[in-house]
């Protein structure tokens, strides 16, 4: 397998779209069983459904160039949906008294996106590294914290490898990404004072 088919199967499989789908059921599961499961995907529906689809229909009409939004200057009303949805999907969760872990990580996803999204309509900063490297921080409060911190570390460097690999980003978008992704979520569940 060559490496561009790696970096395009590690940048498909490990999107944000994905990680935002796939990560909070897990998450609530871990923490709470089946019962946080649930509440995990009613994060996810909201949080990465949403923008998913609208992601898919911005591809399906031309306007989008891929699902991954390769064009910075595309991003805009994705993203814009993205914030929308996650604030919804917050609301819902507090009006319904979901567990704290979830609605802080919900919190934690929309503090990360009050950053990227204006680093991004002057700069690309990588979303793929800033979801992957959240993703990981939130995991660690339900894992073992060292084993899940050194793994996740080695994941969120193949992400940033592989975004650059593609072109898609440079070095430095990554690592900013992945600083901002770590730091908003870290920062975030701290407030919340979730161990």
């Amino acid at each position: 397998m060559t490496a561009d088919l790696v970096a395009k199967r590690v940048t498909n499989l490990l999107a944000p779209q994905v990680l935002v789908i796939v990560m909070p059921p897990v998450v609530g599961l871990l923490a709470q069983g089946w019962g946080g499961a649930v509440w995990g995907l009613v994060a996810s529906a909201f949080c990465g459904g949403v923008p998913a689809a609208v992601i898919a229909l911005g591809v399906r009409s031309g306007r989008l160039d891929s699902h991954h939004i390769v064009d910075r200057a595309r991003r805009t009303g994705p993203l814009l949906a993205a914030v929308a949805a996650v604030l919804a999907a917050l609301a819902l969760l507090v009006a319904i008294g979901a567990p704290t872990l979830l609605v802080a990580t919900v919190t934690a996803m929309l503090i990360a996106l009050a950053v990227t999204v204006p680093v991004t309509l002057r700069w690309k900063i990588s979303f793929h590294a800033a979801v992957s490297a959240g993703t990981v921080v939130v995991l660690a409060h339900v894992l073992p914290v060292w084993p899940t911190a050194v793994a996740g570390a080695a994941v969120v460097a193949l992400v940033c490898w592989a975004r650059v690999r593609l072109t898609h980003h440079t070095w430095p978008q990554v690592v900013v990404g992945a600083a901002v992704g770590t730091l908003t979520t870290w920062g975030t569940l701290a407030a919340f004072g979730v161990s």
